[in-house]
């Protein structure tokens, strides 16, 4: 190989480490949740099956049921890209193992569902009373369920427009997809859900601010926070792995 090729080769790998540093961040080269996200945007059968979640019933305990089967891959509080540890993730991404439009999505409780008239992709769910802190009202946001041009997944029954539509834990809500609004960054089939905190006034705050949301894990019994390592997720008696 000629000493220009070298160079070049040199500062090709040097410019990929620097893409995977900005997008995981330094601690990610040894995050063994990268390799899982590897092995499953690699779409080998074998591998996908052994870290797909699918828990048909709620965990024992746990008041919420998991909305959709598939592989959790970006979990609460994750700092990897494209979040930061400024700005981490504010729920868990559980991605398919399909096509848009063929994985279903279900009410993880019971509560009232809203559709806002904007909304292709995204439904929201108040809870009058969190089942972990009575008194609170709490909100579940369910996005991603259209295509990437736009054509929602949602079932016909929440149209644009819904509001307060009652439905019990396990209600058909639609199937997951790729849509990412008006990004020019593609994603991978899957829902994004997340439990939103109530402004006091029966409103829901913003989700993009991490600091409006809640840890997922103890609704669920399972370990959905990032700060619980890269171990199998699955139901557990501390799904808080000790952490806060």
């Amino acid at each position: 190989m000629s000493e220009r090729r070298i160079v070049l080769l040199a500062l090709i790998i040097s410019f990929l480490v620097v893409v995977v540093l900005i997008g995981w961040g330094v601690r990610g080269l040894t995050d063994p949740r990268n390799r899982q996200f590897l092995d499953w945007g690699r779409g080998s059968e074998a591998t996908r099956s052994v870290i797909i979640v699918s828990e048909k019933e709620t965990c024992p305990g746990a008041p919420f049921l998991l909305p959709s089967e598939g592989y959790i891959g970006l979990h609460y509080g994750d700092p990897r890209g494209p979040y930061s540890s400024s700005a981490p993730h504010q729920g868990i991404d559980i991605f398919s193992n399909s096509m848009p439009g063929e994985t279903p999505v279900y009410a993880a409780y019971d509560g009232y569902i809203t559709r806002e008239d904007t909304w292709r992709s995204a439904l929201i769910q108040r809870i009058p009373d969190d089942p972990l802190q009575p008194g609170r009202q709490i909100w579940l946001y369910y996005t991603h369920m259209a295509d990437r041009e736009g054509n929602s997944f949602i079932e016909a029954a929440f149209p644009p427009g819904t509001r307060e539509k009652f439905v019990e834990r396990g209600t058909f809500l639609g199937y997951t997809g790729d849509y990412n609004g008006n990004s020019a960054r593609s994603i991978w089939v899957h829902l994004h859900f997340s439990i939103i905190l109530d402004d006091g006034q029966g409103r829901y705050l913003n989700e993009l601010d991490f600091e409006n949301t809640l840890d997922p894990s103890p609704y669920f019994n399972m370990p959905l926070n990032y700060s619980c390592g890269g171990g199998s997720i699955g139901c557990t008696t501390d799904p808080a792995c000790g952490g806060d």
